[in-house]
């Protein structure tokens, strides 16, 4: 056999050997994670619970932001200089205070112009009225002449001529009169407008300014905004819910409002309105929370956490959260048998879910289930109960009275002799 060929046989024999160990090690492996998965032989040691009867509350925490429940600003509808500013940022107005003052030089002018040009055509209409009644006399005069043949056709035709001009005449001047009046009321309207007042309709009758706008001596056009009006008792709550809460949602249902700013209150409030669709961009929809503000605590603009309550189940079956488990899909708890320290997996069908509790509405549940040590049990296994941590010792048995105290010794046994081939 040629060297070639011992070498190349070598090889072949060193690489079986190490394909050979590669597969052995592989096989310890997997034989090792099998042993460590496999559940423990004998019964498995559990924590237990029992089955209690809570009530539960499936409650919805949005957060969202305070709105004033309205909101209006204050503006002039002329042109003007901002000659006097009556409030300021939090100050309280009133139904239809005064807010600002405009420079009314100008409609103080105008309306004395108006007022003037009345007065002319009142005159004027005094003058024509009297023209009337002397031309209405003429032509009756005339017309009593041609009755008697003492006056012309031609005369009767000039009088009643001169009667309808003055009739016409007469009806300008009242015209002219009703013009001079609707002017002079133009003007006064235009001089009302340099006082700007905060008015509105319905609510309370006190709001808060929120913001200015502008200050004393600027040039303002027509709506420019002044000052933001607010009312701000009651406040509203604006908040977003998704689709799967939306339905359950309804007008005057109950909320509790808390801030930030007052950690330890909570404000009540109802739902006043709700948005008759959804966001595109967010599948939400808007929902207002009115809260009573008396104490004007709350602010518009402040960040609120609004908890609204979907529904209550009194006096329902409970167990703790923890005893529950997935097994092939289903969600379960394991039950206990306590005359055999059975465990069994039983499917259930859950509710609400709070403070560490599920609701299980079916089936029906009864005795205790396991909370701690049932990743690895299987349906129908043995299990032994344990203690769990931090829960008072169980008590001792009672010790009788000839039992020794603590720390003494106890009588000395008695000797029985033997005797040799047994008892007499």
């Amino acid at each position: 056999m040629t060297p070639v060929r011992i070498v190349a046989g070598l090889l072949i024999l060193a690489l079986a050997g190490g394909l050979g160990w590669l597969v052995w090690v592989k096989v310890q492996e997997k034989s090792q994670t099998e042993e460590q998965g496999r559940p423990p032989a004998g019964p498995m040691a559990v924590e237990i619970a029992p089955v209690g009867s809570e009530t539960l509350r499936d409650l919805r925490t949005l957060t969202g932001t305070l709105v004033a429940a309205s909101e209006f600003v204050a503006a002039p509808k002329i042109s003007g200089r901002l000659e006097r500013l009556h409030i300021d940022i939090g100050d309280t107005v009133e139904r239809d205070a005064i807010v600002a003052q405009l420079d009314d030089e100008e409609f103080v002018q105008q309306v004395e112009q108006s007022r003037a040009e009345l007065d002319v055509a009142k005159t004027n209409l005094e003058e024509t009225t009297a023209n009337l009644e002397v031309a209405n006399r003429e032509y009756a005069r005339v017309q009593t002449l041609r009755t008697d043949g003492i006056a012309s056709e031609s005369d009767l035709d000039s009088a009643r001529n001169i009667l309808q001009a003055q009739k016409a005449r007469h009806k300008v001047a009242q015209t002219q009169v009703i013009r001079a009046e609707a002017a002079l009321k133009a003007a006064e309207v235009r001089l009302s407008y340099t006082t700007i007042r905060a008015s509105w309709q319905g609510g309370d009758d006190r709001r808060a300014v929120g913001e200015r706008f502008a200050n004393e001596g600027a040039m303002l056009s027509a709506n420019s905004p002044i000052v933001s009006v607010l009312e701000i008792d009651p406040v509203v709550a604006v908040v977003f819910v998704a689709e799967v809460d939306y339905p359950r949602l309804s007008i005057g249902q109950e909320a509790s409002i808390r801030s930030v700013a007052f950690p330890s209150r909570e404000f009540p409030g109802n739902i006043v309105r709700i948005a008759p669709l959804f966001r595109a961009a967010s599948r939400q929809a808007r929902i207002e929370v009115q809260v009573a503000n008396a104490e004007q605590l709350l602010k518009p603009g402040m960040f609120v956490g609004v908890e609204i309550e979907l529904a209550v189940a009194e006096a329902s079956p409970v167990v703790p959260i923890e005893a529950l488990i997935d097994r092939a899909g289903r969600r379960g708890v394991f039950t206990v048998d306590a005359k055999t320290n059975v465990a069994h997996f039983v499917p259930v069908r859950l509710g609400i879910l709070e403070r560490g509790l599920a609701q299980i509405l079916e089936p029906a549940l009864e005795g205790s289930v396991v909370t701690m040590g049932h990743h690895l049990l299987e349906d129908g296994g043995a299990i032994r109960i344990v203690q769990p941590p931090g829960e008072a010792p169980r008590p001792a048995p009672e010790a009788s009275e000839t039992d020794p105290a603590p720390g003494e010794k106890g009588p000395p046994a008695q000797q029985v002799p033997a005797t040799a081939g047994g008892t007499e």
